[in-house]
């Protein structure tokens, strides 16, 4: 469905994204996730077709972007980070203008009007000039423009930037109905919204693609690795020197207090116990050792702050 391949955008010296590659099958959901800065709509906007690459290549259903810019436009929902209304409209008049704009048959227009103002739930305030609404329904009429032609791909850049707790609530909900009827890219650094929403992942950093997997595999990218937390009745200052010589050890780092820690490690429960058996030799006091999984926040950060500061 979008297949992208070595893309590199470059503004004289500096590589906004530099041999970006990824592919997303149809009726995918998928978060591109990455921090401020790192890419993700500048990759957006090549996809889309309102910026060139410096190089490479993007096409949605075989339609090359650029050598085909009215078929992959007219296969495409497009929600930029700032929606793209004109506030002296009403909302209805707005979207009719969208549908025309995007060459939707005159006899399917007010069906397909009609049906992305139910979707967005925009029914109450379709009469209404977009200039008087809140931001959360203005950008609610982003997405029923994006939707309005009743694309096969839905690209939402950072849908719920800017917007309160509920409205990010509502629009994540929306977001959830449209899944199966569209195949949708949502653009993000918010990994709550990707994990809401999202079957997959692709994770950008720096330009450049980090990972791109499912979020459960990606929650498991190094294989066999875990972390504990130890709760001791005794503080000590460095539990790294009392647990050293278990090689499956990675990381280790204090919590709340000193007698509070987080143990990464390589291995099974045969290293879990290895641990312990060092904590209580040393008569620390093992009071709790809770083990647990790596979460896709976990790798986010490895993948972006970790490489930014080296590790």
């Amino acid at each position: 469905m979008i297949e992208v391949k070595n893309l590199s955008k470059e503004y004289g010296s500096l590589k906004a994204i530099d041999d970006v590659s990824f592919s997303i099958k149809k009726g995918d959901v998928v978060g591109f996730l990455g921090p401020n800065g790192a890419g993700k709509s500048t990759t957006m906007k090549i996809i889309t077709g309102f910026m060139a690459p410096s190089s490479g290549s993007a096409s949605i259903s075989g339609f090359d972007v650029f050598e085909n810019p009215i078929e992959v436009k007219k296969r495409i929902g497009y929600l930029p980070e700032t929606p793209p209304v004109y506030s002296d409209l009403y909302v209805h008049e707005y979207l009719k203008y969208v549908a025309q704009l995007k060459k939707v048959p005159k006899d399917r227009i007010n069906t397909l009007v009609n049906r992305a103002i139910e979707k967005t739930n925009l029914g109450s305030v379709q009469n209404r000039l977009i200039h008087h609404l809140s931001k959360g329904f203005k950008q609610r009429v982003g997405i029923a423009q994006a939707i309005v032609s009743d694309p096969e791909v839905l690209i939402l850049d950072e849908p719920t930037v800017g917007l309160d707790p509920k409205q990010v609530a509502e629009i994540r909900d929306l977001i959830r109905e449209l899944r199966g009827q569209h195949t949708i890219v949502l653009s993000t650094h918010i990994l709550p919204e990707v994990q809401a929403t999202c079957e997959r992942v692709v994770i950008i950093s720096k330009g450049k693609i980090v990972a791109q997997d499912t979020i459960d595999n990606l929650s498991k990218l190094e294989k066999g690795q875990g972390r504990i937390f130890v709760r001791l009745r005794k503080e000590v200052s460095d539990l790294k020197s009392v647990i050293a010589g278990i090689d499956e050890v990675m990381s280790v780092d204090q919590g709340t207090s000193k007698k509070e820690w987080r143990i990464d490690f390589k291995g099974d429960d045969e290293t879990i116990e290895k641990v312990s058996s060092k904590i209580v030799g040393n008569g620390l006091g093992l009071i709790e050792l809770t083990p647990s999984k790596v979460d896709l926040e976990d790798v986010f950060l490895k993948l972006t702050y970790g490489m930014e500061k080296g590790g």
